[in-house]
């Protein structure tokens, strides 16, 4: 048995242990027999998924299968058509509105293109869920939101910079720290690597990571990047045949019977992204 062979053993029984220890605790985030329908079109039918607490989880699927549409839902921007949505033991169609503003504040979300104002500076973007939330002066306002940039890896200099000025890792990083602002439990981030180069995107894996393990978070990520699954996901959940036709390690959703599935994880792309991650985890 190679050594190689040996690590990516003992790295799948130690995932596996983990995980199983994730799944002794009340899901974090519970669906159950969602439908999401746009007219007579149906996205989603009988869908039913878990989210653990301290997870890192992928969502994954082909074009039009609604992984853009399950997260308005969970966040609450889309009520459902028939199901229930639970987060923190709460269903969120039976709260009032002060109840769902303050299980709001739990969430933290990263859009996709980073949805930064562009009037607004990048402290300002990131003080202003806390001037809104907290009754936080503007000046202290903007000095955690200067913390923040720091935890999400921005440079102090780019406080007082537009959106416009900044490149495109460093959207991402800003629209990062706005996300953290409120202290969240949950980090919603869709398609965070989406436009960066491969170095780029490596490092945001890495700080997701690292944020995840200092902070407690449980992260909820949609992704086409091999990469990030293969690097930073505890499971992966497949949204297919409009529901999740699985949500396991990645070790047990590769080898699952789909074809989709198969050319997703098997094809060139999926290959080279699991040696990568080998080569990785070897040189730890």
């Amino acid at each position: 048995m190679s050594a190689t062979h040996e690590h990516n053993t003992q790295l799948k029984k130690d995932n596996k242990a983990k995980q199983q220890e994730r799944q002794k605790k009340e899901p974090i985030i519970k669906v159950r027999h969602l439908v999401n329908r746009f007219g007579t079109h149906t996205v989603h039918e009988n869908l039913d998924m878990d989210i653990y607490p301290g997870e890192i989880v992928g969502v994954v699927g082909g074009s039009g299968t609604g992984k853009s549409v399950l997260l308005r839902a969970i966040l609450g921007l889309r009520p459902p058509n028939e199901g229930d949505i639970t987060v923190f033991g709460q269903k969120i169609a039976d709260l009032n509105a002060e109840d769902r503003s303050k299980l709001e504040r739990r969430f933290g979300v990263l859009f996709q293109q980073g949805a930064l104002f562009s009037s607004l500076t990048v402290v300002e973007n990131i003080a202003m869920p806390l001037i809104e939330h907290t009754g936080l002066s503007r000046d202290e306002a903007e000095d955690l939101g200067r913390l923040k940039m720091a935890l999400a890896g921005l440079p102090a200099n780019a406080a007082n910079k537009y959106p416009s000025e900044l490149s495109g890792g460093m959207i991402k990083r800003a629209a990062l720290a706005r996300a953290l602002a409120l202290d969240p439990e949950i980090l919603f981030l869709d398609e965070p690597t989406a436009g960066l180069d491969p170095i780029g995107a490596s490092d945001f894996d890495q700080l997701i990571l690292t944020l995840r393990d200092a902070l407690g978070l449980t992260v909820y990520l949609v992704t086409h990047d091999l990469d990030t699954l293969y690097t930073i996901c505890d499971r992966v959940a497949v949204l297919s045949q409009k529901r999740v036709i699985i949500n396991d390690s990645l070790d047990v959703v590769e080898q699952f019977d789909d074809q989709w599935v198969q050319d997703y994880f098997q094809g060139p792309r999926g290959r080279a992204a699991f040696q990568a991650e080998t080569r990785r985890q070897e040189n730890l």
